[in-house]
């Protein structure tokens, strides 16, 4: 695509986010009480607004203007902040993390696909440098201390000769043993041909019975293989079959590539050439315009002095540096409208005098309102829901505003190659330049006043500005106060040391290249009809990577979308083990470009030990990843930090050294700290419920897959294995049987099944079904009583975590044992909506 289309796309996409923005402003200010009606309105923007933002982030990828770049970066980190708060609103509605948008895809007539969330490339190449660096020093850190993964080498292990004389003549008769073999299948072949022919005796063969016998055989091979050719054609004539090159990549798609990295190297170059022009043109206009504006400036501010003077007799106080010096009165005024404003002002005085008087009658009556009228709101509130405000609207709008003045209609048959546009910044700079100038300005008027004020009236200046200076001591020593409460343990040391500490003690961890792409799955479209009959549907796994995108790798990697989005510090992956959920926390790192920090009671063992150890330790830990952010800490079985009861061969393990510390770590995380804790657990049943809800804010369930699931796992893992998928190989076949596998479960028998050897045979001898059951034999499937027990655990932490968020008391977790116990087998709803409906209703019985 050329810059044209680009620019076109951006254009068609701003006029959609306008429109959507214009329909979202008014449903704000409309109170709803239908639910299904709320979820459907937030469903539809939450839909279209992820579509403006895969077209947004696709431009500011491609389009090499670099003026129109960082107007539409700062429009896609709103549109991604404003889908970030439409996700928090679902769920606070909903009170599950899962929605299903079936119906009203269909609506909009989307696919499925188009819903998924793209990964803005931004946040890797903007910082690829220096993401390349830290790895050097990782790697560099990981190869002296002896801790790095090195190649594995064959060694060659002595053994006796006795036994190496042994194994060369198990080798040696067995080779033996194969020429035997063939050479009595030979002699067997000669002896049956001689008999055949003395049962045949001098019978001379039948030379047109034995051609028709040859063209019987060969027409009936040649019928099979044109049968075979024409069923292919219409399997792929009606979409069941790709065209046979439908996995190669065609000439044009390496051609868009190749021009893609061309526009990048474009990209640079812009950005390169438009930070130079700047600081040169920021410099000429200084030489040119710069005396003409300090000349303008003196003059209206001496004018301003006059009219002040004429006016009330007295010379004006001119404003502090911190209140913005005389930019504060002129801000986008002439000196006119200065004066009128003065003028104003002292009527202002007079008529708030007499309402003040008036004020204080009134309230007395209002006060007596008011209680009564906060009665009802609180009712009509209740029974009301309206849509919370938004931080990114105003951004969006205001960025919609600035297109629509400079950019919509802007004539640009000049600028051909889409370079930076002098007089934009000149208008830029002219503003700085003259906040600049002004500063010099305002210390030369000060001085001036100050004479003229001498010398007029023979007063001395008041000493109000010392006041306002030891108030603002004051302040100074509060903050010296607050600095006190966090000590820094470790003032004396640079990161670069804390940092080799980390990696020597294995606390910071070198994360795996995983994309997230590579977790592997398929939609959910049954969702919304499971639900509309009571079910509550199992969740895909790419509506976990769904979540894992906007929870995890969102707000890490932009800092605008972490400070002001709905903030999440904690995260927790349950599910049985081989499910994915270690892939998911390095493919976080590697999207995000993000430090791997690994504290698993495991691994702190016998580290840093004693309580001032510990406390040091997370300092250590906390200070690194604010510092290098964006930060993943990653809790590996984290339900073992929180037990109930320690198991006593883990005793000496002592798992729960966080359980105390993690709380108070996550009180301390800031909305400007990009540092994100996961947790990851495969028995969440066993830790204790109150304190694992309030350590993560966020719970996701990672289910096993589905028979759709299944299905893309077992076709995409041969094929990246080397394996060739033919029509002897039932892949339907193989989803079906490997019900309750995990991934783990199919990468290890693909793994197991494809060897060197097994892959040279495939061109005569394809890959069965059968082949890889052999292996799954061997192995555990995950059954249905665990993965129920998951499904109750998860909603009842959901429903938990449901009853604090709505300060319900007395707590209703207290009352969903005994709930469970009684009702939750015989109905089919394990969603959190219905556990506190049953926690509710278990309490009235008892009341």
């Amino acid at each position: 695509m050329s810059n044209a289309m680009y620019n076109k796309m951006w254009h068609q996409t701003q006029e959609a986010l306008s429109s959507l923005l214009d329909k979202e402003s008014q449903k704000m200010m409309e109170p709803q009480r239908n639910q299904v009606f709320i979820f459907q309105m937030l469903a539809t923007f939450y839909i279209k607004y992820v579509q403006i933002f895969r077209n947004l982030e696709n431009v500011y990828d491609q389009i090499v203007h670099p003026q129109k770049r960082i107007l539409i970066r700062k429009i896609l980190d709103a549109v991604m902040g404003r889908i970030l708060e439409l996700k928090n609103e679902m769920v606070e509605l909903e009170l599950t993390e899962f929605h299903y948008f079936d119906d009203i895809l269909q609506d909009l007539k989307l696919a499925p696909q188009q819903l998924d969330i793209p990964i803005p490339r931004y946040f890797l190449k903007e910082k690829l440098e220096v993401i390349k660096g830290r790895e050097k020093i990782l790697s560099q850190i990981l190869a002296e201390s002896g801790l790095g993964v090195s190649a594995k080498k064959y060694q060659v292990k002595p053994i006796p000769l006795e036994e190496a004389v042994k194994l060369i003549q198990i080798a040696e008769r067995a080779r033996q043993g194969r020429l035997r073999a063939m050479f009595m299948k030979q002699i067997y072949l000669q002896e049956y041909r001689a008999k055949q022919a003395r049962l045949l005796g001098d019978k001379v063969a039948d030379v047109s019975a034995a051609a028709l016998r040859i063209q019987k055989v060969w027409r009936g091979f040649h019928q099979c293989k044109r049968t075979e050719r024409e069923r292919e054609k219409e399997m792929i004539f009606l979409g069941m079959n790709p065209p046979p090159l439908f996995n190669e990549v065609s000439a044009a798609m390496i051609q868009a590539d190749r021009l893609s990295h061309l526009r990048n190297k474009v990209q640079i170059k812009h950005e390169e050439e438009y930070r130079d022009a700047l600081v040169t043109i920021k410099d000429d206009l200084k030489l040119t315009e710069g005396p003409d504006i300090k000349e303008n400036l003196q003059d209206q501010i001496r004018h301003w002095f006059i009219e002040c003077r004429n006016l009330t007799g007295t010379f004006p106080d001119y404003p502090n540096e911190e209140e913005g010096g005389s930019a504060l009165i002129f801000s986008n005024k002439t000196p006119q409208q200065v004066i009128d404003d003065i003028i104003a002002s002292q009527d202002e005085e007079e008529k708030t005098k007499k309402k003040k008087k008036e004020k204080k009658e009134k309230k007395v009556k209002k006060e007596k309102e008011t209680k009564e009228t906060k009665e009802k709101n609180k009712q009509e509130e209740d029974e009301m829901w309206k849509m919370s405000p938004s931080v990114f609207l105003h951004t969006m709008e205001e960025g919609n505003s600035v297109y629509k003045d400079l950019w919509k209609n802007k004539d640009e048959s000049w600028n051909f190659p889409q370079d930076y546009d002098p007089e934009l910044i000149k208008e830029d700079k002219r503003k700085e330049l003259e906040s600049e100038i002004r500063v010099q300005v305002d210390e030369l008027m000060r001085q001036e006043l100050k004479n003229l004020k001498l010398a007029v009236s023979r007063e001395k200046e008041l000493p109000a500005r010392q006041g306002k200076k030891k108030g603002g001591k004051k302040k100074n020593k509060k903050k010296g106060r607050k600095g006190k409460k966090d000590k820094d343990l470790t003032v004396d040391r640079t990161i670069e040391s804390l940092y080799k500490e980390l990696v020597e003690e294995g606390l910071l961890i070198q994360a795996l290249k995983v994309n997230l792409s590579d977790y592997i799955g398929e939609y959910s479209y049954l969702g919304t009809s499971l639900r509309q009959v009571s079910i509550e549907p199992m969740p895909s796994l790419l509506d976990v990577r769904q979540l894992i995108t906007l929870y995890g790798i969102l707000p890490l990697g932009s800092a605008a979308v972490h400070e002001k989005a709905p903030l999440v510090k904690s995260l927790l992956l349950a599910g049985p083990s081989g499910v994915g959920k270690k892939m998911l926390v390095h493919a976080i790192c590697t999207e995000t470009g993000a430090n791997l920090f690994n504290l698993s009671a495991a691994n702190i063992t016998g580290k840093y030990p004693g309580k001032s150890g510990l406390q040091m330790m997370l300092h250590v830990v906390f200070k690194v990843a604010r510092t290098l952010q964006p930060s993943v800490v990653w809790i590996g079985d984290t339900e073992k930090t929180f037990y109930k009861k320690v198991p006593h061969a883990e005793r000496k393990m002592e798992p729960k050294r966080l359980k105390k510390q993690l709380p108070k770590m996550l009180k301390l995380l800031k909305p400007d700290d990009r540092i994100l804790i996961v947790g990851t657990t495969k028995r969440p049943f066993d830790a204790e419920l109150q304190p694992f809800c309030k350590a993560y804010q966020k719970i996701i369930l990672v289910p096993r897959p589905d028979y759709a699931s299944r299905y893309v796992l077992w076709k995409e893992i041969i094929q990246r294995h080397g394996g060739v998928i033919t029509d002897t190989l039932s892949v339907s076949c193989l989803a079906k049987i490997t019900d309750g596998f995990t991934q783990g479960h199919i990468v290890q028998v693909v793994k197991e099944v494809l060897t060197e050897r097994r892959l040279r045979q495939q061109s005569h001898k394809p890959l069965t079904a059968l082949e890889f059951v052999a292996s799954l034999t061997s192995m555990n499937p995950v059954y249905q009583e665990e993965e129920d027990s998951f499904k109750v655990s998860a909603a009842h932490v959901s429903a938990t975590k449901a009853c604090h968020t709505r300060h319900l008391h007395p707590p209703l977790s207290m009352h969903l044992d005994s709930a469970l116990s009684s009702e939750i087998w015989k109905c089919e709803i394990w969603g959190p909506q219905y556990l506190l409906a049953l926690a509710i209703k278990h309490v009235s019985s008892k009341s």
